[in-house]
């Protein structure tokens, strides 16, 4: 009975090693896609490696697909469309494609992997993005997880942006990452600014980014960024605007607040600031300032809860909204950072009259 049994054993085990022979096999011939041609809009061909993915292709020949999440598949944003050799629509792409965009031959670049020569038809201003080199010329600690990186342009020695627009920044090869990965991070820094940008950092356990700028990235370093990208920028209107943002949410609002400042803006305006603790709090003073520089602007932090005295606004962020904002039947609200926040502060003012085009936000992948 005992021989028997490690017969048995014996058996199974060989089988299990000759399956795992032939899954590898399986993987390099069936990855082994060589070289492979993507034609770009009818009239540019680029030869890239197949097996990567079409987000990475392109970026490995200068073309900049926005991509807020870095290729997790998340954000929704690197669409493009693809009018050959997609294949069929893989259920990762489904969630962040519309009906009509499925029918249109829109894919999500990041999900979509290069098995073969494809066309492309790409909109000029992704084919306008792009790559810059910079130095770290300062680095400045907010508060105790959070940090504002001002990046120098080295070349080219400038780049145009819009407030409120972002940029995605490359983390090289590192003990977190064996190749190079992208992260985007709005522009804080004023936009009639053009030979520097102010990136504000929020510290993300285990994240492949904020690990290397909190551990390894030092004033001095060169750093590659591409962009500009994004259209969460202020609407050339004279409706109240109300501001809602938490975390390093603050960073495209600061980069707006700068243009209302310099074009001295008329319009009404409050920013609601949400944080758990007072630690949370940074640029508070800057704020303030804000307040001076800025016609009829108001800053309104909130602490969710807090020790000690703070005669502030406390509570959820939508609490302190809800108390404060009565109408916004002829409101514009920009909102910027996690997607409960957003979806929450959005339900609460739809039911005070704001409607989806008057909706603006950048919502964190």
């Amino acid at each position: 009975m005992m021989t028997e049994l490690l017969v048995a054993v014996a058996v199974i085990a060989a089988l299990s090693a000759l399956l795992a022979l032939l899954l590898l096999t399986a993987d390099a011939v069936l990855l082994a896609y060589g070289e492979c041609t993507l034609t770009i809009n009818e009239e540019e061909e680029k030869v890239v490696e197949g097996g990567n993915s079409l987000l990475a292709g392109l970026m490995d020949e200068g073309i900049f697909v926005p991509s807020a999440c870095g290729g997790r598949g998340s954000c929704g944003l690197c669409k493009v469309k693809v009018l050959e050799g997609g294949g069929p629509l893989l259920p990762t792409e489904m969630p962040h494609l519309t009906e009509e965009e499925r029918e249109d031959h829109w894919r999500l670049s990041c999900q979509l992997k290069i098995r073969g020569d494809m066309a492309l038809e790409l909109p000029e201003e992704i084919l306008s993005l792009q790559e810059y080199k910079t130095r770290v010329k300062r680095i400045t600690e907010l508060n105790y997880d959070t940090r504002m990186v001002r990046l120098e342009m080295v070349e080219p020695p400038e780049l145009k942006f819009k407030a409120g627009q972002y940029i995605q920044l490359q983390t090289p090869a590192y003990g977190l990452t064996p190749e190079p990965v992208y992260r985007a991070y709005s522009m804080a820094s004023p936009a009639d600014r053009r030979d520097y940008i102010e990136l504000i950092i929020r510290r993300v356990p285990g994240g492949i980014c904020t690990t290397y700028v909190f551990e390894l990235l030092e004033e001095g370093d060169e750093a590659t960024v591409n962009g500009p990208y994004g259209d969460f920028v202020l609407s050339e209107t004279d409706r109240e605007i109300v501001f809602i943002a938490g975390g390093s949410g603050i960073a495209p609002i600061r980069s707006i607040l700068f243009q209302m400042e310099r074009e001295q803006n008329p319009r009404r305006a409050t920013f609601f600031y949400g944080c758990n603790e007072l630690r949370d709090l940074y640029l508070v003073e800057e704020m303030r300032e804000f307040e001076q520089k800025v016609p009829n602007f108001e800053y309104v932090p909130v602490v969710a809860r807090h020790e000690g005295e703070w005669d502030g606004e406390t509570g959820l962020v939508t609490e302190a909204v809800d108390r404060r904002v009565e109408d916004c039947s002829d409101t514009e609200v920009y909102l910027c950072g996690s997607p409960g926040m957003i979806d929450a502060s959005v339900k609460l003012l739809q039911g005070k009259g704001l409607t989806e085009e008057r909706t603006f936000y950048d919502k964190f992948a």
